[in-house]
């Protein structure tokens, strides 16, 4: 029950603001990669798992207006930086930046799955499992969402002849205007 609400909270429309997020992280990504994505994916999964385990417990809370702004602000940070490199290849290191900044913008993310977690669990006894299948179920939702975007990335670059720094471009550009339009409307909700 919890594996397909986490799934179905995951690839919602009403959550594109996640979406957008793991677009933009594997936007610089293609298919043949798929295993640093998919380490880099994991890395986000465990952080957003963290504090939504923390925040369901009652154990931390950051009101709704602040995590649904610095959700946004993960998105632009994401895009930016991805349009910001330049090259295809990243070194170990800039990969280990990256599952760390991922994990971090997770740690965010997860505080925002968490209010609509709370309400779901009502009067569970034991948190758990619904709180193990609610990650399960994002995770899986988010690699579904992965292997999209990669197969779309295969079929633009490979067959439609479209260089890896256009994609990355429009992807990334992408992320950005939207996350951007996101920051303002949040900072005016203020």
């Amino acid at each position: 029950m919890y594996l397909d609400l986490g799934f179905e909270h995951i690839i919602d429309i009403g959550s594109y603001d996640h979406i957008l997020f793991v677009i933009t992280l594997c936007g610089i990504y293609i298919l043949k990669q798929w295993k640093n994505v998919l380490i880099l994916v994991t890395a986000f999964t465990i952080g957003h798992s963290i504090t939504l385990v923390l925040a369901t417990l009652n154990l931390i809370y950051i009101s709704n207006y602040i995590v649904e702004l610095l959700i946004s602000v993960t998105i632009f940070v994401t895009s930016v930086f991805n349009i910001i490199h330049k090259g295809t290849d990243y070194s170990k290191i800039l990969h280990r930046i990256k599952y760390f900044t991922a994990l971090f913008f997770g740690l965010i993310h997860g505080l925002g799955f968490a209010s609509s977690l709370r309400s779901m669990l009502g009067m569970e006894d034991s948190l758990i499992l619904p709180l193990f299948g609610f990650n399960l179920g994002l995770e899986i939702g988010q690699l579904v969402i992965v292997f999209t975007i990669l197969l779309i990335a295969f079929v633009f670059i490979n067959f439609l002849k479209v260089s890896r720094r256009e994609w990355n471009l429009v992807i990334s550009g992408a992320g950005a205007g939207i996350s951007l339009i996101l920051i303002m409307e949040r900072i005016n909700m203020f």
